[in-house]
């Protein structure tokens, strides 16, 4: 495993893993239940949904439909996207894009 591979598997225990949906093979309903239940259940005012590679048009999917059919006011905060090498172990290198998109319920204070 290389540096990078490590790195983001520590980086998902993060101070908000409770808040953090990662988006893998299910369908996308599947993870709109999860952050549904994540804003109502718990009361979380944010919610991050994270994706690398091919999945990562699914956690649009997603955020779009939490946004446009189940919470309304729901805002997207924040986008980030990246790119992460990982070796695997015939020692190829790979690039693999990732996102992570950041709901929020909060009201904007001025």
């Amino acid at each position: 495993m290389s540096e990078e591979t490590t790195e983001y598997k520590t980086s998902k225990k993060s101070k908000n893993n409770e808040n953090t949906i990662n988006v893998r093979n299910k369908p996308s309903m599947s993870y709109v239940l999860a952050v549904v239940t994540q804003f109502q259940s718990t009361g979380s005012d944010e919610v991050v949904i994270k994706a690398r590679g091919r999945t990562i048009s699914r956690a649009v999917d997603v955020a779009e439909i939490i946004r446009n059919r189940f919470i309304k006011d729901v805002k997207i905060k924040d986008i980030k996207i990246g790119t992460e090498s990982i070796t695997n172990e015939e020692g190829r290198s790979t690039n693999v894009s990732s996102i992570e998109i950041f709901l929020s319920t909060k009201k904007k204070s001025k």
